[in-house]
This record gives C-alpha cells, sequence and structure tokens, in this order.
C-alpha cells in the first residue's frame, strides 16, 4: 500500500514530535531541592510494585544496594538505618536506562548503609504525588518514617548517588 506524500509527512511530524516530548521528559538536570515535607499520611498507600532486580543485604551491616519497591516495602526494618533514596524511573526513558544498568553493574559495590529503591515512574502515582515528582529520573531521599529529606535529578551511577546523600 503506497502513502501519499501528505501522510508520509504527517506520520514523520508525529514521530519527530513525539520523540522530542519524550527526550524532554527525560533531560537529566542537576538540580537539588530540599524540603521539609510531612510525614506521609496513613491514608496514603502505594500498591504498585516496581520491576527492579533485588540485591540481597548484608546481615550484619545496614542494607544497601539497588531494590525493587515491593523489597523495600516488605523490609522497610531492615533499612532504617540505611540512607534510603527512591528512584523515579521509566523503562522507556534512556537516561533512566543508563543509570539503572550502572546500578545494576555495581551490585558487589555498593558502600554500606545507601539503599537505592527503583520506583516505576509510570505505575506509582501516589508515590509521584507525595513527593511532587513530575519527570523521571528524579531521586527523593527519604528518612524511616517516609519523610522527603532531599531532592534531586541527574545521577547516573552509584558515587553520585553517594555524593548527594
Amino acid at each position: 500500500m503506497l502513502m501519499s506524500p501528505i501522510s508520509r509527512r504527517v506520520g514523520v511530524t508525529t514521530t519527530v514530535v513525539l520523540t522530542a516530548i519524550l527526550a524532554a521528559g527525560c533531560a537529566s538536570s542537576e538540580t537539588t531541592q530540599t524540603s521539609d515535607s510531612s510525614p506521609p499520611s496513613p491514608n496514603s498507600t502505594n500498591t504498585t510494585t516496581s520491576k527492579a532486580p533485588t540485591v540481597p543485604a548484608s546481615k550484619s551491616a545496614a542494607a544497601s544496594g539497588y531494590v525493587s519497591l515491593t523489597d523495600y516495602e516488605a523490609n522497610k526494618a531492615s533499612y532504617a538505618s540505611s540512607d534510603v533514596v527512591l528512584f523515579f524511573n521509566a523503562s522507556w526513558c534512556p537516561t533512566c536506562q543508563a543509570a539503572t544498568k550502572s546500578f545494576k553493574s555495581s551490585a558487589g559495590d555498593w558502600p554500606a548503609g545507601l539503599t537505592v529503591v527503583s520506583v516505576d515512574y509510570d505505575d506509582n502515582g501516589d508515590l509521584k504525588k507525595k513527593y511532587g515528582v513530575t519527570t523521571q529520573h528524579t531521586f527523593v531521599q527519604v528518612s524511616p518514617d517516609g519523610t522527603q529529606i532531599k531532592k534531586w535529578s541527574g545521577s547516573q551511577d552509584v558515587a553520585q548517588v553517594q555524593a548527594k546523600v
């Protein structure tokens, strides 16, 4: 089936516009925000899960590594003495993919007491709203009770996350 020149231009234009929108949403900026958020309300729950792999935590030290939201929520007590950072990422976001690959490949190199929790940007609207996350590739450091400590974008590896915490 042959497409008319106009139909072909519309298709190309649509593809270019969608690509630009997705790229803009994935843009990583090294901005940092510190916030004094109130503790989470008892009515705010999140029943969605993230699909990141779990790195087993050491029994003798504070839990650390790159873990899924499901693992974090099921074992919150084991992360109480750890610096916990939520990583809002999307599978379709190129900068998120690069950071995720870096975190996964650093499995044995995590500093003790630093935990990055993979939060699927598309599936966790309640958490995005709670922490004011409007773009993927956003990091939110939280206290054991879920209070936001710090928020930033742009970290690509464990060392950059550790430097922000």
